[in-house]
């Protein structure tokens, strides 16, 4: 199995960490979809990260439909996303908060970091920045005064794709976001970096 795409992706890196803790082995080709873009398009034309490249020679988009094949690779107690409808409806919630976060924050570092200052639409930014922070506020009262992790004693998708979430916006966009608006995420998100799997896969 290849995951193909760089860590600075915060789903490529969610790809990478589930991986690590389901333990499935894996060859991670650090690929840019900017700087080697012919090189990747001759393993996925769309060069979208991630891509996934199966034993088989199938190839895989999209962080989530890439972590639902591989959760299907593990016994179900191994799985990350909750087999119990109810704990499955919860964990769904925060992952789908922590993905309008990611995509939030991403829109605006492309904005403030590839687009030029004269071609950048100030409404636009403002609009995305406020949704960014709408999407952390959620999962601020979701896990404010939890114990534990997200959805159950063990590490779940939930909580990898929430700490991503969080800490690629604290790199990428650390004027943006205050900590100390977000106390719960804040501490959540450095526990969850303190885990082998985390630290293995390093954002920068």
């Amino acid at each position: 199995m290849q995951l193909i795409g760089m860590l600075d992706s915060p789903y490529v890196r969610r790809v990478a960490i589930s991986m690590a803790v389901l333990g499935l082995p894996f060859e991670h080709r650090n690929l840019s979809v900017f700087r080697h873009y012919d090189e990747f398009a001759k393993i996925n034309p769309v060069v979208k990260a991630p891509t996934f490249v199966e034993d088989d020679g199938t190839v895989l988009i999209e962080s989530s439909l890439i972590l639902d094949h591989l959760d299907h690779k593990v016994a179900p107690a191994q799985r990350l996303m909750p087999q119990d409808p109810a704990a499955r409806l919860h964990a769904l919630q925060l992952v789908g908060f922590a993905l309008a976060a990611m995509e939030k924050a991403i829109q605006q570092v492309y904005e403030r970091h590839l687009r030029p200052a004269e071609r950048q639409h100030e409404p636009w930014v403002d609009r995305v920045h406020a949704q960014m922070h709408a999407a952390f506020a959620q999962l601020e009262a979701l896990i404010a005064n939890r114990e534990g992790w997200l959805c159950g004693e063990r590490l779940m998708q939930p909580d990898i794709t929430v700490a991503v979430a969080w800490r690629f916006t604290q790199f990428m966009l650390p004027e943006a976001v205050d900590a100390a608006r977000y106390p719960a995420l804040a501490a959540f998100s450095e526990r969850a970096e303190t885990l082998p799997e985390f630290i293995a896969t390093p954002l920068d």
